[in-house]
């Protein structure tokens, strides 16, 4: 997939304009396999800081109970290019936007028994009519699939 195949794509997907404010996802991992693992919900405030960068305070729920969350910090760049920085994202992550879609590439340290492991994703938004973004982003060590996350977005 590239970028480009979805610059005529419409509705037109703002990264900083579609999260301001509150904003709900429901989503789910899967394994390679295709097995559902986990569920979620995440709750997203949004807002703008003084340096006109994007904040993501994200606040998950798990259906084991587990709560977690994320605090994003999203710099725009010309050619609507993104960096995004998280407390849990090793580097930074590298994005770009077209059309209906954005793509996020980035490493994540993801503890998980106990254990942190760094694993990539590859991850693709993708805005819909009514204020609904389809993401789907593939998880992935040392270059091979460990399952994929899905998450459905409303404002």
């Amino acid at each position: 997939m590239k970028i480009e195949d979805y610059k005529q794509n419409k509705p037109s997907f703002t990264l900083f304009e579609y999260f301001q404010g509150k904003t709900r996802g429901w989503g789910m991992f899967q394994d390679r396999s295709g097995n559902l693992k986990r569920q979620f919900v995440v709750d997203i405030n949004g807002y703008t800081n003084d340096q006109g960068q994007l904040v993501l305070e994200e606040d998950f729920v798990w259906n084991d109970g587990e709560k977690s969350r994320r605090v994003w910090t999203i710099s725009k760049g010309s050619d609507n290019q993104y960096i995004g920085k998280a407390d849990d994202v090793i580097g930074e992550a590298k994005g770009v936007s077209a059309g209906n879609a954005l793509h996020w590439k980035y490493d994540l340290s993801l503890p998980v028994d106990g254990k942190t492991y760094k694993v990539s994703f590859d991850d693709w938004m993708f805005l819909q009519p009514d204020g609904v973004l389809l993401n789907r982003a593939k998880m992935s060590k040392f270059g091979f699939r460990l399952g994929e996350v899905f998450i459905s977005f409303k404002k």
